[in-house]
């Protein structure tokens, strides 16, 4: 008998790591424009109760965002295109969503396998793409700079921005398993 065979039933279904794996991108891929939404409700909370000056005082306002700097890697690379100003704009929420649907295509995949990870609503799960991929990979891709040289108020919004994400991901997927891909 196959390992996954021998897995206990998960709620009303058997462990399938292929639907696990459709609905944890499908889950990803919401949660992607989700995390996006909150985003700008966020920023533009923020700019509401800050004082003009301090809305304006970016101190990476030149620099590019990391979604833009890797669409930029990647069609360069890849495509040997450069992205025209027109064009980075797609690009890097081409990245975005990419990188959101991958990450939970994994989670969805293990959520088959070890059901445990997807304990916390998917407050973990985003947690960790949090640390791994803006804390960690981003960084030291130098498509940002390091954790250290953001001040604590940005590390706060990133976080609960994969907040968002990890239950939002976990919502969809779950609701997926249940009844459409079950």
């Amino acid at each position: 008998m196959s390992q996954v065979n021998s897995l206990k039933s998960v709620g009303n279904h058997q462990p399938n790591v292929l639907k696990g794996l459709v609905a944890g991108a499908i889950g990803g891929l919401v949660a992607s424009w989700v995390m996006n939404e909150f985003q700008y409700a966020w920023i533009k909370v923020t700019r509401s109760v800050s004082q003009p000056d301090e809305s304006s005082s970016d101190d990476n306002s030149d620099s590019e965002p990391a979604t833009v700097k890797a669409a930029e890697i990647v069609s360069e690379k890849i495509f040997d295109h450069q992205l025209a100003k027109d064009e980075k704009k797609l690009a890097a929420e081409a990245v975005h969503y990419a990188t959101g649907g991958a990450s939970a295509a994994v989670y969805g995949a293990f959520a088959e396998l070890i059901p445990e990870v997807t304990s916390a609503a998917g407050i973990p799960f985003g947690t960790a793409v949090w640390l791994v991929v803006d804390d960690g990979a981003v960084p030291l891709l130098k498509l940002s700079k390091g954790p250290t040289e953001y001040p604590l108020s940005t590390h706060i919004y990133a976080l609960a921005s994969h907040f968002v994400y990890g239950i939002t991901t976990e919502v969809v997927r779950s609701g997926l398993r249940r009844s459409v891909l079950s």
